[in-house]
């Protein structure tokens, strides 16, 4: 009774190896399941950092941790669980790639404070608050109490603690008590990030001026550690290198990292825990580009192991698991209905890599959805065990990522210029736009906010320019970088990409910016978060694919074929700013007055709204169906009711008949019960 009913539950049931589930990112926008974690895997390197974490804490002293591992044995994996289990001893920083290397310090910045903003699980406050609550200014209730509302007496009790070796105390200070202020915690977090804030903020703050090089960054970044001496170490994680910055070799920028990790070192920048993740390959053919003064710095230098049989066996199992309480019955074995021989048969040397494990979990998994399944229906049902669709698993694959980074993302500034800028050169590599140049602006602090390339439907290179920087004198100082940089013919049309004001006709900015912008052919274009989430989620998967770490079906795409993926798809006609800098050959422009072009109403395409009626959740219940091949028909509307929360269950229903209907798709038993009933993939 018990393996009849697993094999129901299995036919029924999401391949719970899908590969939606391999790829883990930023391990503060990501959720690991517990259930899922096998604590033996890489259990030695788990306790070889948490020794090397507590001599950081006992003596303040910054270490720093090389570590290197194959494309899919778990190093972003372990990262996030390396914060899950030891957060409650340090402070986590996830630094992903840098666009640009003359911004590296700025860059580890802001990844370090937009980290800190993220509330630990369990607690209640941000983890830059409880940083700060965990000051001796405020270990005592009654001077606490004195304090609150006294920014003076905050500012000189923490001087009192660190008589030297703040930078701009006074300030820092000062901005780390309106941290305490509900009201003022954002502006306190954007300067603390290195915003380029407006006159009217700072003020507000009582600061002189923004975080605006990258000296006063590495400034600021040392406060934190000297100030963390007296509370917890910080863990600074370096993931995802194989998408920095470039060299002028054409290699990646590996040394401005190490750069950065031995001045940290050098100037004994207190209290820091500095991880740097790379993939084993990556190292090899980097290393000798890195000056052996900076790799004597690394402490620790970890490489991930494979994996045993053993600790393979009990990865399946965690899958599984949940399909075997179902079942109500002890089955024989915990991995049913796979089993130990697949993996001997298929890894004979008794090691191998997590994602390998799953990989082939998935593709068993998918044998055992069609045992014994004779496909005696009217329809050739496409039940033989063929690789899955990789377009329909690339959608999936998207979809998931989508509504994460729409979830996690809310404000254009959450990117530096220079990230924005790279993200969109990202999109135009993969459609294939012709002549992409970075640094079109003829200034040093400007020129990575700006890009140029060729359109076959305009004449003359075409320029483009993103800030959502809001302090205007800066804007100004940009203004005549476009200014020059058309006079010296860099560019004949340049677009200005901006969701920020502009100032005031009395502006001198708002002056040049109307003599370039309100002409016919350049123009002011206005982003919306859509764009955003579009683009972000595009970088998001690069950075996978560029690591060896995106698994999509059956395969792992490279670059050039996640590329091929995307135009394949189209998604990314879908993105409001794209369609609005004309990329896509005949597209309508969307033009506001003045030659200003608005995309704030454009409405989402996936998941929140729906552009086109049920479109999406039509596509979806294809792919998904594509991919399983099989599934239970309750089981595939509640997934569509997951990821699209505002239709509901009749119109799914509605659009599963209209897929039979097209002969899409096959209801196996339309007058069982509902919870019995199958749903199959028709063979074209």
């Amino acid at each position: 009774m018990g393996v009849a009913f697993i094999h129901q539950i299995i036919r029924q049931a999401v391949n719970p190896f899908d590969s939606t589930t391999f790829r883990p990112g930023n391990f503060w926008q990501e959720e690991q399941d517990p259930a899922l974690t096998v604590d033996s895997i890489h259990q030695e390197v788990v306790s070889d950092i948490e020794e090397l974490l507590d001599k950081v804490a006992q003596d303040h002293r910054t270490r720093t941790i090389l570590l290197a591992g194959d494309s899919g044995s778990g190093k972003s994996y372990l990262l996030g669980r390396l914060k899950k289990l030891l957060n409650s001893k340090a402070f986590f920083a996830y630094i992903g790639p840098w666009p640009d290397s003359d911004f590296i310090w700025r860059h580890t910045l802001r990844n370090t404070v937009d980290s800190l903003m993220y509330v630990p699980e369990g607690r209640q406050e941000s983890q830059l608050l409880l940083w700060l609550k965990s000051l001796s200014a405020f270990r005592d209730e009654g001077l606490m109490k004195q304090l609150l509302g006294e920014r003076n007496l905050f500012i000189h009790n923490l001087k009192g603690v660190f008589p030297s070796g703040i930078y701009n105390a006074n300030e820092f200070f000062g901005v780390l008590y309106d941290l305490t202020n509900p009201e003022m915690y954002p502006l306190a977090c954007e300067w603390l990030k290195g915003d380029d804030l407006d006159e009217e903020t700072l003020k507000a703050l009582k600061v002189k001026r923004a975080i605006e090089t990258e000296e006063i960054a590495l400034k600021i970044l040392g406060n934190f550690g000297k100030i963390s001496a007296a509370t917890q170490p910080i863990v600074l994680c370096f993931d995802n290198l194989d998408n920095i910055d470039r060299a002028l070799d054409g290699f990646i920028n590996l040394q401005a990292l190490f750069n950065v990790n031995s001045i940290i070192h050098n100037q004994k920048l207190k209290n820091f825990l500095v991880i740097i993740s790379i993939v084993t390959n990556t190292w090899k053919q980097n290393s000798k580009r890195i000056q052996q003064a900076d790799q004597a710095r690394i402490d620790l230098p970890i490489r991930l192991q494979p994996i045993t049989l053993d600790q393979a066996e009990t990865l399946w199992a965690s899958r599984l698991y949940s399909l075997h309480r179902q079942a109500n019955s002890l089955l024989s074995s915990s991995i049913y209905p796979l089993n130990r021989q697949h993996l001997e048969d298929k890894f004979p040397g008794g090691k191998t890599r997590p994602r390998y494990v799953l990989m082939l979990g998935r593709q068993l998994f998918q044998e055992a959805k069609i045992e014994g399944f004779d496909g005696s229906t009217e329809f050739d049902l496409d039940v033989n065990s063929t690789p899955i669709d990789p377009f329909a698993a690339f959608q999936l694959v998207w979809l998931k990522e989508f509504n994460k980074t729409q979830e996690k993302i809310s404000r254009i500034r959450k990117f530096s210029a220079p990230e924005l800028i790279q993200m969109l050169r990202e999109a135009l590599n993969a459609l294939q736009v012709h002549g992409i140049q970075t640094k079109l602006l003829p200034s040093p602090t400007y020129a990575s906010y700006s890009l140029s390339y060729h359109l076959p439907v305009q004449l003359g290179r075409i320029g483009v320019v993103w800030t959502e920087e809001p302090n205007l004198i800066s804007f100004c100082n940009l203004m005549k970088a476009c200014q020059k940089a058309l006079k010296q013919n860099l560019c004949q049309t340049i677009h200005l990409i901006r969701a920020e004001g502009v100032g005031t006709p009395n502006n001198q900015g708002y002056k040049l910016y109307n003599q370039i912008f309100t002409g016919y052919r350049n123009r002011h274009i206005i982003p919306d978060m859509t764009s955003v989430h579009y683009l972000a989620t595009y970088h998001s998967l690069v950075n996978a694919a560029c690591a060896g770490e995106l698994v999509v079906g059956d395969h792992t795409p490279s670059l050039s074929d996640l590329e091929a993926l995307i135009r394949k798809s189209k998604i990314l006609r879908d993105c409001p700013l794209l369609q609005s800098l004309g990329v896509f050959s005949g597209s309508t422009q969307i033009t506001g007055v003045a030659g200003t072009s608005s995309i704030n109403q454009q409405k989402p395409v996936v998941r929140k709204e729906l552009a086109q009626p049920f479109h999406d959740v039509k596509e979806f219940l294809l792919n998904l169906v594509k991919t399983q091949q099989m599934m239970g028909c309750q089981i595939l509307i509640q997934n569509a009711l997951d990821q699209f929360p505002l239709v509901e269950n009749t119109q799914v229903e509605q659009l599963i008949e209209e897929l039979c209907q097209e002969n899409q798709i096959f209801i196996l038993d339309p007058n069982a019960e509902p919870a019995a009933q199958l749903v199959c993939l028709i063979t074209k």
